[in-house]
C-alpha cells in the first residue's frame, strides 16, 4: 500500500504565504513524478506543478509565485506559495506516479486534500 499525506493548508490574507508538504510512505520502489493539483468549488481539478525527470511545469496563473520541490532521500513534495490571491482558494491535493515493486507499472495516486482559503 502506498499513502500520500499532505499538511500545511490554512487561512491566510491575499498578499500572504502558505508552504504545503506531502509525504509519500508504504512499499514505494520508485517516484516517477510528484506534484500539486487544486480544485475550487464548482470547478474541475487543476494542475499547479509537476515536478518530473523531465524538469518543472507550473500553470500559468501560479508561475513565479509558487514553487515545487522534492526530497528524493524522503519521499517528499513541498509547495511554497507566496503572493496568495483569493483566486487561490482551493483544495490542494498531492499527486505521485509511483512503482511498488521493479515489476510493477507506474500507478497514480492521490493524497487526501488539504484545504487553502485566501481571505482577508
Amino acid at each position: 500500500q502506498v499513502q500520500l499525506v499532505e499538511s500545511g493548508g490554512g487561512l491566510v490574507q491575499p498578499g500572504g504565504s502558505l508552504r504545503l508538504s506531502c509525504a509519500a510512505s508504504g512499499s514505494i520502489f520508485s517516484i516517477n513524478n510528484m506534484g500539486w493539483y487544486r480544485q475550487a468549488p464548482g470547478k474541475q481539478r487543476e494542475l499547479v506543478a509537476a515536478l518530473s525527470s523531465g524538469g518543472e511545469m507550473y500553470a500559468d496563473s501560479v508561475e513565479g509565485r509558487f514553487t515545487a520541490s522534492r526530497d528524493f532521500a524522503k519521499n517528499t513534495v513541498t509547495l511554497q506559495m507566496n503572493s496568495l490571491e483569493p483566486t487561490d482558494t482551493a483544495v490542494y491535493y498531492c499527486n505521485a506516479g509511483i512503482r511498488m515493486s521493479k515489476w510493477d507499472q507506474v500507478k497514480n495516486y492521490w493524497g487526501q486534500g488539504t484545504q487553502v482559503t485566501v481571505s482577508s
